[in-house]
C-alpha cells in the first residue's frame, strides 16, 4: 500500500477513472453512431449541401433541421457537436459527472434544430473570456460553457437574417455570441437563487434573460425577429427503431453493470431531484443509466401515445429528458409534469399532437424536483401551469433562446415554490393545533 501511495493511486480513484472512460466511450459510440446513420438517410452530397443549410440557417425556433435541410444532415450535425463537446471535455479535463452528462445529451438533442458549430462557438468564447478575466480555470464553467448554446440563436440570426453583408455578418454575429457567453456564468450563478434549484434548466433561464436584452437591443435599431415553425413529419418508423435500440441498449448494459438487479432503484426515487442532484455521484453509474433509459422509453412512448411525430425538436426533447436522467428527474418526478401539460391541452382543446404541445411536455419536466419534493399533486399543477405559460413566454426573446421552457420553467418555480412552501405551513399549523 504505500507504493501505492507513493503513486498516488488508490481503488476509488481507479474507479473513477474507470466511469469516466466508459462515460467517454458511450459519448463517442453515440456520436459516431449519429454521423454513421446520416448515410442511410442521404447520400454524402445531399448531407453536404444540407450541413451548409443548416449552418448558415438563422436557427431560431422552432427550426427542425430535418425538414430545413434533410435528416441525414441533421444526423451529422447531431453527431459531430456530441463529439465537439466531448473533445472540449476531454481537453479541459472534466469529469464526467451527472450534469456533464446532461450537457452533452442537451447539445446532441438541440443540434437536431437550433445548435451547430458556428454559432456554438462564439458562445463558447465568450464563457472562455469570461474564465480568464476572473482568472480561475475554463473547467470551472464547463456547464455554462455547453448549456450556453442555447443562444445559438442569436449570431446566426445577426449573421444570415438581418440582410448585412457577409463579413460584417460574420463579426456582429461573432461579437454578439462572445458577449453573450460573456455574461452567461455570473448570472446563471445569480439566477439559481431566482427559483432555488426547483427548475433544472438554470442556463435555460439565464439565456431567456441575456436573450430577451438583445431583442430589445435590435428592436431599438429597427429590427423586428420573430419566431418561426419549421416542423416535419413522417418519419416516426424509423426513428422509433432507432431511439428504441438506444435506449434498450442503455437498459441492458445498466443491468448487466447493476448485476442484473434493480438494487437501489426505489431509494433512487425516493429522490427530490433538485439542483444540484449528481445521480451518478449518489446512486451509481449503472442505475443511472438505468433511470436514463427508463426514462427515454417513457418520453418517447408519450410522443407515440397521443400521436405526435418524432421529428427534430421531439427527437431533441427526448434526448434532453434522457440526459437530465442523470441530474435530476427519475420517471416518478417526471410523470406527474407529463400528465400536468396532457390534462391541459384536454382542457383548452389543444393539439395533443403538435409540436409545440409535445415540446412543453417533453421540456417542461424541467420543473420535475417540484414533484419530486412536494409531491405528485404538486407537480401536476406545475405542469399545468407551463403548458398555459410557455406558448407566450417565446415572444420576450423570439425565439433566440432554445430553451424556452427552461425560461418558462424558472418563472412557474419562481412563483410556485413560496406558495407550496407558505400552504405545506399552514397544513402544519393546523395539524399541531
Amino acid at each position: 500500500m504505500g507504493y501505492l501511495a507513493k503513486l498516488n493511486f488508490n481503488p476509488k480513484a481507479a474507479g473513477e477513472v474507470d466511469l469516466d472512460h466508459e462515460t467517454r466511450s458511450f459519448f463517442l459510440i453515440l456520436g459516431l453512431a449519429l454521423m454513421g446513420l446520416a448515410f442511410f438517410f442521404n447520400t454524402p452530397a445531399e448531407i453536404w449541401a444540407g450541413s451548409i443549410v443548416i449552418l448558415t440557417s438563422p436557427a431560431n425556433l422552432i427550426t427542425d433541421y430535418f425538414e430545413l435541410a434533410n435528416i441525414g444532415a441533421t444526423l451529422m450535425n447531431a453527431g459531430f457537436m456530441t463529439l465537439t463537446s466531448l473533445v472540449l471535455v476531454r481537453v479541459h479535463q472534466v469529469k464526467m459527472t451527472g450534469a456533464i452528462v446532461a450537457a452533452i445529451f442537451t447539445v446532441a438533442g438541440f443540434s437536431f434544430f437550433g445548435k451547430n458549430i458556428y454559432n456554438s462557438i462564439p458562445i463558447i468564447l465568450g464563457v472562455m473570456l469570461y474564465a480568464r478575466i476572473v482568472r480561475l480555470p475554463f473547467n470551472r464553467f464547463m456547464l455554462q460553457a455547453l448549456f450556453g448554446t442555447a443562444l445559438g440563436p442569436l449570431p446566426s440570426e445577426i449573421t444570415f437574417n438581418l440582410g448585412l453583408p457577409l463579413a460584417p455578418g460574420l463579426i456582429l454575429g461573432f461579437s454578439a455570441g462572445i458577449l453573450a457567453g460573456l455574461v452567461l456564468p455570473p448570472l446563471s450563478a445569480h439566477f439559481l437563487r431566482f427559483h432555488q434549484g426547483f427548475s433544472l434548466y438554470n442556463i435555460g433561464f439565464t439565456a431567456g434573460i441575456v436573450g430577451m436584452f438583445f431583442l430589445a437591443i435590435l428592436q431599438g435599431f429597427g429590427i423586428e425577429i420573430t419566431t418561426v415553425a419549421i416542423v416535419s413529419s413522417g418519419n416516426n418508423l424509423a426513428f422509433s427503431v432507432i431511439l428504441g435500440t438506444l435506449f434498450a441498449g442503455m437498459l441492458l448494459y445498466g443491468l448487466a453493470k447493476n448485476h442484473w438487479r434493480l438494487t437501489g432503484y426505489r431509494q433512487f426515487l425516493d429522490q427530490p431531484g433538485k439542483l444540484a442532484s449528481d445521480f451518478i455521484t449518489i446512486s451509481g453509474a449503472p442505475l443511472t443509466l438505468v433511470n436514463m433509459a427508463f426514462l427515454g422509453l417513457m418520453a418517447t412512448s408519450y410522443i407515440l401515445a397521443v400521436g405526435g411525430d418524432l421529428n427534430g425538436p421531439v427527437i431533441g426533447g427526448i434526448f434532453t429528458v434522457v440526459g437530465f436522467g442523470a441530474f435530476g428527474k427519475h420517471v416518478k418526478n417526471v410523470w406527474p409534469v407529463l400528465a400536468g401539460v396532457f390534462l391541459t391541452n384536454l382542457f383548452h382543446f389543444n393539439d395533443l399532437a403538435a409540436t409545440p404541445s409535445l415540446l412543453a411536455a417533453l421540456f417542461g419536466t424541467t420543473l420535475a424536483p417540484i414533484a419530486g419534493y412536494y409531491g405528485p399533486l404538486y407537480g401536476i399543477l406545475a405542469g399545468m401551469l407551463h403548458m398555459a405559460m410557455v406558448s407566450n413566454i417565446s415572444y420576450l426573446h423570439a425565439g433566440m433562446n432554445l430553451y424556452n421552457n427552461g425560461f418558462t420553467g424558472g418563472f412557474i418555480a419562481a412563483a410556485l415554490v413560496p406558495l407550496f412552501d407558505a400552504f405545506k405551513q399552514v397544513i402544519s399549523d393546523r395539524k399541531e393545533d
